[in-house]
This record gives structure tokens, sequence and C-alpha cells, in this order.
């Protein structure tokens, strides 16, 4: 089960140098001009994860294998892109591609790197690409409503009559100037669940905030960061501090106890990766069960509220059809008694069958016959 999180962003806010650090590649040139990135850069990147650590110490495998997400550096956007200006075309058909969107914003003066706008206001340039995506979905739901509805009408087409009800609350949000996911529908409902995700729009997608703040800044943030965290609280979403400059470096150091001094010294516990990688987790709804054994310990994603059979078919679809039932620990358990044995005879493994919801930091056994 694949996830991926789309960075985007003005020209020159730091996209590419993030992208960079966090997939520690340099396949995105970074540089001081528009447009640098033409085509998406992808990069996938192990998900720092200190129980796998505890779990590979106890049980010893062969190889331990870390679950991962999927970065997309996109092309920067400016004014006008809704309209074709820039490369915004493009930008709109790869940002439809992603699960959730990064959005990066300059949080730092240098009057070495060029801004776009000539100023640095990250609440300006966060509206200006807000206001992009909601004019391109404005204008795709506007060609389609009439003619949904009217097919609803007149042709009594149970299932248009369903998108029409779902797109008209949102036309009204975008012309108010407010996201479509804030006039999802409710996920219970899942008739029109179902038809809100089929219209695949760019402003339906959850937003991370990412302040690139200068070295100064990482530890504590500064008055461009505190104004990005009052916009995403009022969204109810989340902003993450991090320097884009301090994380290349990181990038470049061999080893972890060089990494972890290097960041005490600026004041830091932990990198931007594992700041941007938790609340990207959180914003998908993500969580992690793992699996363990003498050749492998390894770490899956799977979807919040996800049951036993889904799970199991993360590994393998003959693993979800011929599901039997899921013999389960959980990791507390497991770091307490050490081992499965130990957890068995102290009766702290239980079988869970097709209705169990998973946990985040199950340990799994998959029973199934196809």
């Amino acid at each position: 089960m694949g996830f991926n999180c789309g960075i985007v962003g003005l020209p020159n806010v730091g996209k590419s140098t993030l992208f960079n650090a966090l997939t520690q590649t340099i396949a995105a040139q970074a540089a001081n001009f528009p447009f640098c990135t033409i085509e998406p850069n992808t990069g996938r990147v192990a998900v720092p994860d200190a129980r796998l650590d505890k779990l590979s110490d106890l049980v010893k495998p062969k190889t331990v294998t870390p679950t991962q997400l999927e970065f997309v550096d996109i092309a920067g956007l400016v004014k006008g892109a809704s309209k074709g200006e820039g490369l915004g075309n493009q930008f709109l058909a790869n940002i439809r591609e992603v699960d959730a969107i990064i959005h990066v914003l300059r949080c730092f003066e240098d009057e070495n790197i060029t801004h776009v706008e000539g100023s640095v206001d990250p609440l300006r340039d966060a509206e200006i690409v807000e206001t992009e995506l909601m004019i391109a979905d404005l204008e795709s739901l506007e060609k389609r409503y009439e003619q949904t509805e009217k097919k609803a009408r007149t042709g009594g087409d149970k299932e248009a009559a369903v998108r029409a009800a779902v797109m008209k609350p949102i036309i009204e949000a975008l012309k108010s100037g407010k996201p479509a996911r804030t006039a999802a529908p409710d996920m219970q409902n899942k008739d029109a669940w179902k038809q809100y995700q089929m219209l695949q729009l760019l402003t339906s997608k959850p937003v991370l905030y990412v302040c690139n703040v200068d070295e100064a800044s990482a530890a504590t943030g500064n008055k461009f960061s505190e104004a990005v965290a009052e916009k995403a609280k009022s969204e109810g979403t989340s902003a993450v501090i991090i320097s884009a400059a301090i994380e290349s470096e990181v990038a470049q150091l061999d080893s972890d106890e060089e990494k972890k001094e290097f960041l005490e010294a600026l004041g830091l516990e932990e990198t931007g990766l594992a700041k941007i990688i938790r609340a990207g987790y959180e914003l998908l709804g993500l969580q992690t069960y793992f699996t363990a054994g003498p050749k492998e310990v390894r770490a899956w994603t799977f979807l919040k509220g996800s049951k036993a059979p889904q799970c199991a078919g993360i590994i393998h679809s003959d693993f979800e059809r011929g599901f039997i039932r899921a013999e389960t620990i959980s990791y507390d358990d497991f770091i307490k008694y050490g081992s499965e044995q130990a957890c068995k005879e102290a009766g702290k493994m239980r079988s869970e069958g097709k209705e169990y919801v998973v946990q985040d930091g199950d340990m799994l056994n998959f029973l199934f016959n196809v």
C-alpha cells in the first residue's frame, strides 16, 4: 500500500532543497530561479520508528524492513497557474495524483535568494497557492454540475443525483473562498463519500504546512512560522518548523551518532524528516503494524480503522481472500515479555477474527487458506 505526499509551494521557497534532504538524494536540482523543478521528482524514504529498532534487538532477524512514505517534488506554482501561467497546467496535473499536500512556505529573510513576489510573507504565499487550486476546482465543478444536475433531474439517475448533491455545497464553499474539504460529506454516507472521492478535487486533499526557517530559528521558530501555526490551527491541520538548510547538512553526515551530535548542538531533538513523517502519518490517518520472525522484522502501513483482513491484504491479496484469523500481540506486551512464546505462555496472544480493527503497534501473524 503506497501513500505519497506532494511537496508544493511558490518557486524558491526551499521545496527541492527539502526534497533532497528528505530523500538524501541529489535527484532534484536546487537553484535560485523559478521552475528549476519541471518534472516531478519522486523519492521513497524509510519511516523512522524506534519500535522497529527495539523489536529487532529482541528478535535478531536477518533483515529489518521499515515502512516507507513517498515524496513528490512538484514544480513551483505562480499566480495564474489555474489559467496555465508558468507551469500551471503541469503543476495541477501532478498535484492531482498525490494523497496529501506538504505546503512549503518560506519563513526566512535572505537578500541573496529572490522571492517571486518580491518580499517574504508566508500567509500571502499560502493564499496564492490555495486560490489557484480553488479556482481550478471551481471551474472543473461548474462545467460538470449543470450536466450532472440535469441528468439527475430528467433521467432519474440516482448516482447522478448523489453526485449533484455532493457537488452543490462544494461549489458554494469554493465561491466563498473555502477549499472543497470544508464541504466534504460525512464519511459514514458511503455513496456520497464515494462520489466526493471520484471528483478528484485539488482542495479536497489534506494539507500540512512546512515552515522553512533560517538555521537560527530552527529550534524556536520566528514571527513568520508563528503566523503560519495560527493559520494551520484555524484550519484544523498542523504546521511543522524545519530548516531545509540544516536538513541538507544532516543528510551529508555518515553516522547516526554524528547526526545526533549535530542536532543537539543546534538545540534540536530530531530531524525535520521525523517531524514531517509523523505529521504526515497523522494527516493521512496512517498507522503501523508489525510482523516479526527470524528472517525479517517488518513494519507495514495501514489506514486507521482497517480490519484484520484488509491489513492482511497489504502483505498479499491471498492473505485477505483466504483470511482465517490473526494471531495478535500488542507491541507493549511483546517488549515486556520478550518473545512470541513468552507472550503465549502469559496469555497475551489473542486470536482475532474478520471484524477485528487493527491497532497501531499490533504484532500480527495471519492464518489463511486459499
